[in-house]
Protein backbone atom coordinates (compact mmCIF):
# COMPACT_ATOMS: atom_id res chain seq x y z
CA UNK A 1 0.00 0.00 0.00
CA UNK A 2 1.59 3.41 -1.22
CA UNK A 3 1.62 6.50 0.90
CA UNK A 4 -0.87 9.02 0.25
CA UNK A 5 -0.47 12.45 2.00
CA UNK A 6 -2.56 15.51 0.80
CA UNK A 7 -3.58 18.62 2.41
CA UNK A 8 -7.31 18.70 2.11
CA UNK A 9 -7.74 22.29 3.47
CA UNK A 10 -5.27 25.10 4.37
CA UNK A 11 -6.01 27.62 6.94
CA UNK A 12 -3.59 30.20 5.90
CA UNK A 13 -5.27 29.99 2.33
CA UNK A 14 -8.33 33.37 3.15
CA UNK A 15 -10.72 31.21 0.65
CA UNK A 16 -10.58 28.21 3.03
CA UNK A 17 -13.83 29.06 4.85
CA UNK A 18 -17.25 27.13 5.70
CA UNK A 19 -20.68 28.32 4.86
CA UNK A 20 -20.62 30.84 7.55
CA UNK A 21 -17.36 32.86 6.23
CA UNK A 22 -15.20 31.01 9.14
CA UNK A 23 -11.69 29.94 8.79
CA UNK A 24 -11.46 26.36 8.23
CA UNK A 25 -8.78 24.82 10.25
CA UNK A 26 -5.99 22.51 8.05
CA UNK A 27 -7.42 18.89 7.48
CA UNK A 28 -4.83 16.67 5.93
CA UNK A 29 -5.39 13.43 4.79
CA UNK A 30 -3.05 10.38 5.43
CA UNK A 31 -2.60 6.87 4.29
CA UNK A 32 0.57 5.45 5.76
CA UNK A 33 2.92 2.83 3.36
CA UNK A 34 2.62 -0.86 4.12
CA UNK A 35 4.85 -3.70 2.72
CA UNK A 36 4.17 -7.39 3.69
CA UNK A 37 7.49 -7.57 5.05
CA UNK A 38 7.32 -5.31 7.42
CA UNK A 39 5.38 -4.66 10.41
CA UNK A 40 2.84 -1.84 10.48
CA UNK A 41 2.27 -2.16 14.34
CA UNK A 42 -1.67 -1.65 13.69
CA UNK A 43 -3.50 1.19 15.20
CA UNK A 44 -0.04 1.77 17.06
CA UNK A 45 2.02 2.09 13.76
CA UNK A 46 -0.96 4.76 12.21
CA UNK A 47 -0.36 7.10 15.57
CA UNK A 48 2.68 7.33 15.30
CA UNK A 49 2.58 7.77 11.55
CA UNK A 50 0.12 10.44 12.63
CA UNK A 51 2.22 11.82 15.12
CA UNK A 52 5.18 12.72 13.10
CA UNK A 53 3.26 14.14 9.78
CA UNK A 54 1.28 16.22 12.34
CA UNK A 55 4.91 17.78 13.27
CA UNK A 56 5.68 18.54 10.18
CA UNK A 57 2.20 20.33 9.43
CA UNK A 58 1.59 22.23 12.30
CA UNK A 59 3.75 21.00 15.24
CA UNK A 60 1.15 21.98 17.93
CA UNK A 61 2.00 21.19 21.71
CA UNK A 62 -1.45 19.05 21.91
CA UNK A 63 -2.49 16.45 20.64
CA UNK A 64 -5.94 15.46 20.75
CA UNK A 65 -6.25 11.45 19.77
CA UNK A 66 -9.65 10.53 18.55
CA UNK A 67 -10.99 7.35 17.40
CA UNK A 68 -12.21 7.65 13.65
CA UNK A 69 -15.46 6.36 14.87
CA UNK A 70 -16.18 8.75 17.49
CA UNK A 71 -16.88 12.53 17.17
CA UNK A 72 -16.85 15.79 19.66
CA UNK A 73 -20.00 16.39 21.42
CA UNK A 74 -19.62 19.55 22.90
CA UNK A 75 -16.80 21.97 21.12
CA UNK A 76 -16.19 23.91 24.67
CA UNK A 77 -15.00 20.75 26.20
CA UNK A 78 -11.48 21.10 23.94
CA UNK A 79 -11.06 24.61 25.95
CA UNK A 80 -11.69 23.47 29.01
CA UNK A 81 -9.37 20.37 28.78
CA UNK A 82 -7.12 23.31 27.42
CA UNK A 83 -6.97 24.95 31.17
CA UNK A 84 -5.20 21.70 32.53
CA UNK A 85 -2.96 21.86 30.59
CA UNK A 86 -2.58 25.77 31.27
CA UNK A 87 -3.19 24.57 35.50
CA UNK A 88 -1.02 22.04 36.02
CA UNK A 89 -2.62 22.01 39.63
CA UNK A 90 -6.03 21.78 38.61
CA UNK A 91 -7.39 18.50 38.66
CA UNK A 92 -4.92 16.78 39.85
CA UNK A 93 -6.27 14.42 42.57
CA UNK A 94 -5.19 11.24 43.79
CA UNK A 95 -2.24 9.35 42.16
CA UNK A 96 -2.28 11.27 38.85
CA UNK A 97 -2.36 7.87 36.77
CA UNK A 98 -5.81 8.04 34.84
CA UNK A 99 -5.06 5.69 32.50
CA UNK A 100 -5.08 6.23 28.98
CA UNK A 101 -7.42 4.33 26.97
CA UNK A 102 -6.86 4.96 23.36
CA UNK A 103 -9.47 7.74 22.45
CA UNK A 104 -10.98 10.78 23.88
CA UNK A 105 -7.85 11.90 25.09
CA UNK A 106 -5.36 15.25 25.12
CA UNK A 107 -1.25 14.53 25.23
CA UNK A 108 1.30 17.29 25.36
CA UNK A 109 3.42 16.42 21.96
CA UNK A 110 6.47 16.28 24.08
CA UNK A 111 5.56 13.78 26.41
CA UNK A 112 4.40 11.49 23.55
CA UNK A 113 8.49 11.81 22.29
CA UNK A 114 10.15 9.85 24.80
CA UNK A 115 10.85 12.91 26.81
CA UNK A 116 11.04 13.06 30.96
CA UNK A 117 8.88 15.57 32.67
CA UNK A 118 10.59 19.01 33.48
CA UNK A 119 8.93 22.43 34.70
CA UNK A 120 10.45 23.62 30.95
CA UNK A 121 7.75 22.32 29.49
CA UNK A 122 5.45 24.62 30.35
CA UNK A 123 6.84 27.10 28.23
CA UNK A 124 6.92 25.02 25.28
CA UNK A 125 3.36 26.23 24.12
CA UNK A 126 4.92 28.06 21.36
CA UNK A 127 8.32 26.52 20.39
CA UNK A 128 8.76 25.92 16.99
CA UNK A 129 4.39 25.71 16.40
CA UNK A 130 5.04 28.27 13.61
CA UNK A 131 8.15 26.86 12.15
CA UNK A 132 6.25 25.60 9.06
CA UNK A 133 4.13 29.12 8.01
CA UNK A 134 6.32 30.09 5.17
CA UNK A 135 6.60 26.07 3.58
CA UNK A 136 3.63 25.87 0.70
CA UNK A 137 1.75 23.16 0.98
CA UNK A 138 3.33 21.26 -1.81
CA UNK A 139 6.52 21.02 0.34
CA UNK A 140 4.86 20.25 3.35
CA UNK A 141 3.36 17.15 1.91
CA UNK A 142 6.74 15.83 0.61
CA UNK A 143 8.51 16.48 4.10
CA UNK A 144 4.99 14.48 5.46
CA UNK A 145 5.74 11.74 3.31
CA UNK A 146 9.17 10.91 4.27
CA UNK A 147 7.90 10.49 7.94
CA UNK A 148 5.30 8.32 6.83
CA UNK A 149 7.24 6.02 4.55
CA UNK A 150 7.43 2.11 5.76
CA UNK A 151 11.00 2.58 6.89
CA UNK A 152 11.64 5.58 8.55
CA UNK A 153 11.10 3.74 12.16
CA UNK A 154 13.96 1.71 11.98
CA UNK A 155 16.84 2.47 13.99
CA UNK A 156 14.74 4.85 15.75
CA UNK A 157 13.41 4.62 19.22
CA UNK A 158 10.04 5.03 17.65
CA UNK A 159 7.96 2.31 19.35
CA UNK A 160 9.95 1.37 22.08
CA UNK A 161 10.69 4.90 24.12
CA UNK A 162 8.51 6.91 21.55
CA UNK A 163 5.00 7.62 20.43
CA UNK A 164 2.80 4.67 21.17
CA UNK A 165 4.32 1.42 22.50
CA UNK A 166 4.82 -2.05 20.15
CA UNK A 167 4.39 -5.23 20.72
CA UNK A 168 1.25 -5.29 22.73
CA UNK A 169 -2.71 -5.42 21.71
CA UNK A 170 -3.48 -2.51 24.13
CA UNK A 171 -0.58 -0.15 23.23
CA UNK A 172 -2.55 2.29 24.74
CA UNK A 173 -2.27 0.80 28.28
CA UNK A 174 1.23 0.53 27.93
CA UNK A 175 1.83 3.24 26.68
CA UNK A 176 0.08 5.86 28.99
CA UNK A 177 2.35 3.60 31.90
CA UNK A 178 5.27 4.68 30.34
CA UNK A 179 4.42 8.04 29.54
CA UNK A 180 3.57 8.34 33.83
CA UNK A 181 6.58 6.31 34.53
CA UNK A 182 8.74 9.47 33.14
CA UNK A 183 7.00 11.82 35.77
CA UNK A 184 4.09 12.66 33.59
CA UNK A 185 1.03 13.42 35.36
CA UNK A 186 -2.78 11.94 34.07
CA UNK A 187 -5.98 12.96 34.88
CA UNK A 188 -9.79 12.23 34.23
CA UNK A 189 -12.11 14.68 33.42
CA UNK A 190 -15.85 13.89 33.61
CA UNK A 191 -17.98 16.80 32.24
CA UNK A 192 -22.38 17.04 32.88
CA UNK A 193 -22.53 17.02 29.08
CA UNK A 194 -20.54 13.68 27.17
CA UNK A 195 -17.22 15.26 25.46
CA UNK A 196 -17.42 12.69 23.48
CA UNK A 197 -19.34 10.29 21.64
CA UNK A 198 -19.05 7.23 18.99
CA UNK A 199 -19.97 3.88 17.56
CA UNK A 200 -19.80 0.91 20.19
CA UNK A 201 -20.09 -2.65 19.38
CA UNK A 202 -24.02 -3.33 18.52
CA UNK A 203 -23.88 -7.21 19.38
CA UNK A 204 -23.11 -9.35 22.57
CA UNK A 205 -20.57 -11.73 20.79
CA UNK A 206 -18.36 -8.78 19.10
CA UNK A 207 -18.48 -6.80 22.24
CA UNK A 208 -17.34 -10.35 24.42
CA UNK A 209 -14.60 -10.67 21.72
CA UNK A 210 -13.40 -7.27 21.80
CA UNK A 211 -12.91 -7.53 25.43
CA UNK A 212 -10.69 -10.70 24.66
CA UNK A 213 -8.23 -8.63 23.15
CA UNK A 214 -8.39 -6.17 25.99
CA UNK A 215 -8.24 -8.55 28.87
CA UNK A 216 -5.62 -10.74 26.73
CA UNK A 217 -3.42 -7.86 26.22
CA UNK A 218 -3.65 -6.45 29.31
CA UNK A 219 -2.77 -9.52 31.09
CA UNK A 220 0.38 -9.83 28.44
CA UNK A 221 1.27 -6.15 30.21
CA UNK A 222 1.47 -7.67 33.65
CA UNK A 223 3.51 -10.84 32.72
CA UNK A 224 5.90 -8.10 30.89
CA UNK A 225 8.66 -6.24 31.79
CA UNK A 226 5.86 -3.54 31.96
CA UNK A 227 4.40 -5.03 34.82
CA UNK A 228 3.53 -2.02 37.24
CA UNK A 229 5.18 -3.33 40.52
CA UNK A 230 8.54 -3.58 38.46
CA UNK A 231 8.38 -0.68 35.63
CA UNK A 232 6.78 1.17 37.62
CA UNK A 233 8.40 0.62 40.86
CA UNK A 234 9.76 4.04 42.79
CA UNK A 235 8.25 6.09 39.47
CA UNK A 236 4.06 6.13 40.24
CA UNK A 237 2.96 5.48 44.05
CA UNK A 238 1.82 2.10 44.97
CA UNK A 239 -1.56 2.78 44.90
CA UNK A 240 -1.07 3.76 41.13
CA UNK A 241 0.46 0.58 40.48
CA UNK A 242 -2.17 -1.65 42.11
CA UNK A 243 -5.17 0.79 40.56
CA UNK A 244 -3.16 -0.54 37.01
CA UNK A 245 -3.01 -4.14 38.18
CA UNK A 246 -6.87 -4.65 38.83
CA UNK A 247 -7.35 -3.60 35.08
CA UNK A 248 -4.38 -6.28 33.93
CA UNK A 249 -5.63 -8.93 35.93
CA UNK A 250 -8.86 -9.08 34.31
CA UNK A 251 -7.94 -12.54 32.73
CA UNK A 252 -7.34 -14.61 35.58
CA UNK A 253 -9.81 -12.94 37.47
CA UNK A 254 -11.71 -15.53 35.85
CA UNK A 255 -10.72 -18.42 37.40
CA UNK A 256 -12.21 -18.01 41.21
CA UNK A 257 -15.62 -16.79 38.75
CA UNK A 258 -15.73 -19.76 36.69
CA UNK A 259 -14.99 -22.20 39.65
CA UNK A 260 -18.10 -20.86 41.65
CA UNK A 261 -20.37 -20.30 38.73
CA UNK A 262 -19.17 -24.65 37.73
CA UNK A 263 -18.79 -25.81 40.93
CA UNK A 264 -22.09 -24.27 43.05
CA UNK A 265 -24.96 -25.74 40.62
CA UNK A 266 -22.73 -29.16 41.09
CA UNK A 267 -22.38 -29.28 44.16
CA UNK A 268 -26.04 -27.84 45.35
CA UNK A 269 -28.33 -31.09 44.06
CA UNK A 270 -25.82 -33.45 46.12
CA UNK A 271 -26.81 -30.98 49.37
CA UNK A 272 -23.05 -30.36 49.71
CA UNK A 273 -22.42 -26.85 51.45
CA UNK A 274 -19.89 -24.46 50.16
CA UNK A 275 -20.44 -21.90 52.90
CA UNK A 276 -21.15 -21.95 56.49
CA UNK A 277 -24.55 -22.33 58.03
CA UNK A 278 -26.70 -19.37 58.38
CA UNK A 279 -27.17 -19.50 62.18
CA UNK A 280 -23.09 -20.11 61.88
CA UNK A 281 -21.27 -16.86 63.50
CA UNK A 282 -19.06 -17.49 60.11
CA UNK A 283 -22.02 -16.62 57.76
CA UNK A 284 -22.13 -13.15 59.32
CA UNK A 285 -18.49 -11.79 57.45
CA UNK A 286 -19.85 -13.38 54.16
CA UNK A 287 -23.66 -11.86 54.27
CA UNK A 288 -21.34 -8.77 55.35
CA UNK A 289 -19.18 -8.72 52.30
CA UNK A 290 -21.55 -9.42 49.76
CA UNK A 291 -24.18 -7.34 50.92
CA UNK A 292 -21.73 -4.20 51.21
CA UNK A 293 -20.64 -4.81 48.45
CA UNK A 294 -23.62 -4.61 46.47
CA UNK A 295 -25.23 -2.28 48.49
CA UNK A 296 -21.94 0.16 47.67
CA UNK A 297 -22.26 -0.53 43.99
CA UNK A 298 -25.65 0.04 43.55
CA UNK A 299 -25.85 3.55 45.60
CA UNK A 300 -21.83 4.36 43.39
CA UNK A 301 -23.95 4.02 39.96
CA UNK A 302 -27.21 5.73 40.94
CA UNK A 303 -25.12 8.48 42.90
CA UNK A 304 -23.20 8.77 39.09
CA UNK A 305 -26.85 9.31 37.34
CA UNK A 306 -27.00 5.65 36.40
CA UNK A 307 -30.91 3.75 36.75
CA UNK A 308 -30.88 0.48 39.07
CA UNK A 309 -31.42 -1.47 35.49
CA UNK A 310 -28.49 0.09 34.25
CA UNK A 311 -26.20 -1.40 37.18
CA UNK A 312 -28.30 -4.87 37.03
CA UNK A 313 -27.33 -5.11 33.10
CA UNK A 314 -24.01 -4.25 33.64
CA UNK A 315 -23.77 -7.19 36.39
CA UNK A 316 -25.09 -9.28 33.54
CA UNK A 317 -22.33 -8.37 31.57
CA UNK A 318 -19.49 -8.37 33.92
CA UNK A 319 -20.81 -11.88 34.12
CA UNK A 320 -20.51 -12.98 30.58
CA UNK A 321 -17.15 -11.78 30.34
CA UNK A 322 -15.75 -13.49 33.31
CA UNK A 323 -16.70 -16.85 32.41
CA UNK A 324 -16.19 -16.38 28.49
CA UNK A 325 -13.98 -13.43 27.46
CA UNK A 326 -11.81 -13.01 30.50
CA UNK A 327 -10.60 -16.96 30.52
CA UNK A 328 -10.37 -17.43 26.75
CA UNK A 329 -7.49 -14.69 27.25
CA UNK A 330 -5.97 -16.19 30.06
CA UNK A 331 -5.97 -19.30 28.06
CA UNK A 332 -4.62 -17.63 24.94
CA UNK A 333 -1.91 -15.92 27.06
CA UNK A 334 -0.67 -18.94 28.99
CA UNK A 335 -0.32 -20.58 25.38
CA UNK A 336 1.69 -17.38 23.55
CA UNK A 337 4.00 -17.19 26.90
CA UNK A 338 4.49 -21.19 26.06
CA UNK A 339 5.37 -20.18 22.39
CA UNK A 340 1.99 -22.63 21.32
CA UNK A 341 0.16 -19.37 19.75
CA UNK A 342 1.30 -15.81 18.72
CA UNK A 343 -0.32 -12.78 19.65
CA UNK A 344 -3.29 -11.89 16.74
CA UNK A 345 -5.33 -8.15 16.22
CA UNK A 346 -8.99 -8.56 16.34
CA UNK A 347 -10.59 -6.09 14.75
CA UNK A 348 -13.82 -5.52 16.42
CA UNK A 349 -16.76 -5.12 13.56
CA UNK A 350 -19.43 -2.28 13.76
CA UNK A 351 -21.05 -2.61 10.82
CA UNK A 352 -24.70 -4.39 11.15
CA UNK A 353 -27.56 -5.52 9.36
CA UNK A 354 -31.27 -3.62 9.84
CA UNK A 355 -32.10 -6.23 11.83
CA UNK A 356 -29.53 -6.06 14.51
CA UNK A 357 -29.51 -2.62 14.80
CA UNK A 358 -32.97 -2.81 15.55
CA UNK A 359 -33.05 -5.19 18.10
CA UNK A 360 -30.02 -3.10 19.31
CA UNK A 361 -32.28 -0.31 19.89
CA UNK A 362 -34.42 -2.52 21.67
CA UNK A 363 -31.94 -3.31 24.00
CA UNK A 364 -32.21 -7.05 23.01
CA UNK A 365 -29.40 -9.12 23.44
CA UNK A 366 -28.52 -10.81 20.24
CA UNK A 367 -27.36 -14.13 20.10
CA UNK A 368 -27.60 -14.81 16.78
CA UNK A 369 -24.63 -17.53 15.65
CA UNK A 370 -22.55 -20.66 17.01
CA UNK A 371 -19.39 -18.98 18.58
CA UNK A 372 -18.21 -21.08 21.18
CA UNK A 373 -18.67 -18.23 23.57
CA UNK A 374 -22.78 -18.80 23.08
CA UNK A 375 -22.18 -21.98 23.98
CA UNK A 376 -20.05 -21.25 27.26
CA UNK A 377 -22.96 -19.16 28.08
CA UNK A 378 -25.92 -21.19 27.21
CA UNK A 379 -24.80 -24.39 29.18
CA UNK A 380 -23.76 -22.43 32.32
CA UNK A 381 -27.37 -20.85 32.10
CA UNK A 382 -28.75 -24.27 32.05
CA UNK A 383 -26.85 -26.03 34.24
CA UNK A 384 -28.09 -23.55 36.95
CA UNK A 385 -31.02 -23.92 35.49
CA UNK A 386 -30.80 -27.60 36.38
CA UNK A 387 -29.34 -27.36 40.16
CA UNK A 388 -32.10 -24.60 41.40
CA UNK A 389 -34.70 -26.99 39.74
CA UNK A 390 -33.37 -30.42 41.24
CA UNK A 391 -32.86 -28.60 44.96
CA UNK A 392 -36.51 -27.11 45.02
CA UNK A 393 -37.64 -30.49 44.19
CA UNK A 394 -35.66 -31.76 47.17
CA UNK A 395 -37.11 -29.06 49.31
CA UNK A 396 -40.61 -30.49 48.09
CA UNK A 397 -39.59 -33.62 48.96
CA UNK A 398 -39.24 -32.71 53.04
CA UNK A 399 -35.89 -32.14 53.74
CA UNK A 400 -34.90 -31.75 57.25
CA UNK A 401 -34.61 -27.84 58.81
CA UNK A 402 -30.75 -28.50 59.06
CA UNK A 403 -30.02 -29.48 55.77
CA UNK A 404 -32.01 -26.46 54.16
CA UNK A 405 -30.37 -24.00 56.15
CA UNK A 406 -26.77 -25.03 55.29
CA UNK A 407 -28.23 -24.57 51.71
CA UNK A 408 -29.85 -21.57 51.70
CA UNK A 409 -26.90 -19.29 50.42
CA UNK A 410 -26.18 -21.57 47.73
CA UNK A 411 -29.90 -21.29 46.35
CA UNK A 412 -29.80 -17.20 46.64
CA UNK A 413 -26.84 -17.30 44.45
CA UNK A 414 -28.19 -19.96 42.30
CA UNK A 415 -31.03 -18.08 42.00
CA UNK A 416 -29.59 -14.70 41.59
CA UNK A 417 -27.37 -16.80 38.62
CA UNK A 418 -30.72 -17.62 36.89
CA UNK A 419 -31.62 -14.29 37.27
CA UNK A 420 -28.99 -13.02 35.69
CA UNK A 421 -29.55 -15.54 32.63
CA UNK A 422 -32.77 -14.11 31.87
CA UNK A 423 -32.04 -12.94 28.29
CA UNK A 424 -30.21 -16.46 27.61
CA UNK A 425 -33.20 -18.31 28.42
CA UNK A 426 -35.27 -16.44 26.65
CA UNK A 427 -33.00 -16.97 23.61
CA UNK A 428 -32.95 -20.65 24.05
CA UNK A 429 -36.86 -21.44 24.60
CA UNK A 430 -39.19 -18.46 23.29
CA UNK A 431 -37.41 -15.90 21.27
CA UNK A 432 -37.91 -17.11 17.36
CA UNK A 433 -36.11 -14.19 15.57
CA UNK A 434 -32.80 -14.62 14.28
CA UNK A 435 -31.16 -13.14 17.36
CA UNK A 436 -31.68 -16.47 19.75
CA UNK A 437 -29.94 -18.96 20.27
CA UNK A 438 -29.52 -21.31 17.25
CA UNK A 439 -30.73 -24.84 17.47
CA UNK A 440 -27.16 -26.86 17.17
CA UNK A 441 -26.36 -24.62 20.41
CA UNK A 442 -28.67 -25.39 22.48
CA UNK A 443 -28.89 -28.86 22.10
CA UNK A 444 -24.92 -28.39 23.17
CA UNK A 445 -25.74 -26.23 25.66
CA UNK A 446 -28.52 -29.06 27.47
CA UNK A 447 -26.41 -31.90 26.90
CA UNK A 448 -23.00 -30.75 28.62
CA UNK A 449 -25.27 -29.51 31.26
CA UNK A 450 -26.89 -32.62 31.48
CA UNK A 451 -23.68 -34.56 31.57
CA UNK A 452 -22.37 -32.79 34.22
CA UNK A 453 -25.41 -33.08 36.84
CA UNK A 454 -24.92 -36.36 36.59
CA UNK A 455 -21.40 -36.60 37.38
CA UNK A 456 -21.22 -38.19 41.06
CA UNK A 457 -19.78 -36.05 43.75
CA UNK A 458 -20.46 -38.23 46.41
Amino acid sequence: MKRRIEAVTDKRDAKSVDSDGYRLPTLVYMAREKRPDWSHHFKAGAMNALIRVSSEISNGAIILNLDCDMYANDADYIKEALCFFMDEKRGVSGFGAALYCGTGCFHRRVSLSGSKYSKECKGLWNSETRKNAHRTVTELEGASKVVASYGYEKGTQWGKEMGLIYGCPVEDIVTGLTIQCKGWKSIHYNPDKTAFLGVAPPTLDISLVQFTRWSNGMFQIFLSKYCPFIYGHKKIKLGAQMGYSVYLLWAPLSLPILYYTIVLPLYLPHGIPLFPRVSSRWFIPLAYVFLSQNIYSIAEALICGNTFKAWWNLQRMLMFRRNTSFFFAFIDCIFRKLELSQTTFTITAKVVTEDVSKRYQQEIMDFGNTSIIFTVIATLAMLHLFSLVGVLKMFLWGLEFEDVEKLVSQVLLCGLMVMINAPVYEALFFRKDRGCIPGSTMFKSVVFASLACLVPLK
